[in-house]
């Protein structure tokens, strides 16, 4: 999935992923997976100088952010068991004046299973705060779902925790690529595919990669007055679908461009299948690391 967030408005947060499950699931999806904090969207002026607006948007991320046994995901994981579809979401959960990175795994039921990112980067802990580091894997009837946000796919330690429990479908979230003028590369979004090459390789498990767009005019949207605005570079995008041999499985979107990727995963060709679990699980299709759903035991690829 490519998508701008709702940039610090949570209720119209709410309101777009809904509609996207909806979206989803109206065209047979089994699974929907969004980038990291795509709710309320990840906070992109720490990049930016002025400590004097940036503890302004603090206080507005803060009132913004999400609690894990909150109304608006309540919302969502109803959203997901009317529509009987799994549900990956990135977000800011908000625990008394702290902030942390969370992604919740929602069933078909609605149950939400939710980990805290335990190491933001430098930048990150300006914002939110570090955790216990959770693995969040879960068995479904389509085989053994786990989650993983931004630079944690860069703590080998932490992989290879994720690794071990067996996963078949990994869930790379990203938060998206948009980096301040004058930065190298390791900012851009070559590493963080490469990184999502890697642990489809090394954990012989499938990749799906949502990022979110990113543009700069986000951002002015949001406050106008901010004289650093500039500094951002637009884009974001780039989603990516990987195999478990780190093969590409869909022609990537145009860097910026909101849409879908499809490809049909088989899981029946996992070099490491985790043990059966219940129910059904032999192939289904993911459109952008969003939607998924059961197709015939064949691999074949479609775009939108």
């Amino acid at each position: 999935m490519q998508a701008e967030p709702k940039w610090l408005n949570l209720s119209a947060g709410v309101e777009q992923a809904i509609g996207l499950i909806d979206e989803a699931a109206d065209g047979g999806a089994r699974l929907v997976a969004f980038p990291e904090t795509f709710l309320p969207g990840f906070p992109w002026w720490m990049w930016l100088n002025s400590v004097d607006w940036g503890e302004e948007f603090l206080a507005r991320y803060l009132a913004n952010s999400l609690t894990a046994d909150g109304p608006e995901l309540r919302a969502i994981a109803y959203a997901a068991r009317r529509k009987g579809i799994h549900v990956s979401i990135g977000f800011a959960e908000r625990a008394g004046r702290e902030v942390f990175m969370s992604q919740a795994l929602i069933d078909v039921q609605g149950e939400i299973s939710v980990a805290r990112k335990g190491e933001p980067t430098g930048l990150e802990r300006t914002v939110f705060s570090a955790a216990d580091d959770e693995v969040l894997v879960r068995d479904t009837e389509h085989g053994r779902i786990g989650v993983l946000g931004g630079a944690d796919h860069m703590r080998p330690a932490l992989r290879a925790r994720m690794q071990e429990e067996r996963e078949q479908i990994h869930i790379a979230s990203w938060s998206g690529f948009t980096v301040y003028y004058g930065e190298g590369k390791e900012w851009g979004p070559e590493l963080n595919t490469a990184a999502s090459v890697r642990y489809a390789m090394d954990g012989a498990a499938y990749v799906i990669a949502p990022v979110a767009v990113v543009p700069v005019a986000g951002w002015e949207v949001v406050d106008a007055r901010l004289p650093d605005r500039r500094l951002l570079r637009g884009g974001g995008g780039v989603s990516r679908i990987f195999g478990p041999g780190g093969l590409e499985l869909a022609t990537p979107l145009a860097e910026g461009t909101e849409g879908l990727l499809y490809a049909d995963l088989d899981l029946t060709r996992g070099l490491r299948p985790a043990p059966p679990t219940c129910g059904e699980r032999d192939n289904f299709r993911v459109p952008s690391g969003r939607v998924a759903r059961r197709e015939p035991v064949r691999a074949e690829l479609a775009g939108a």
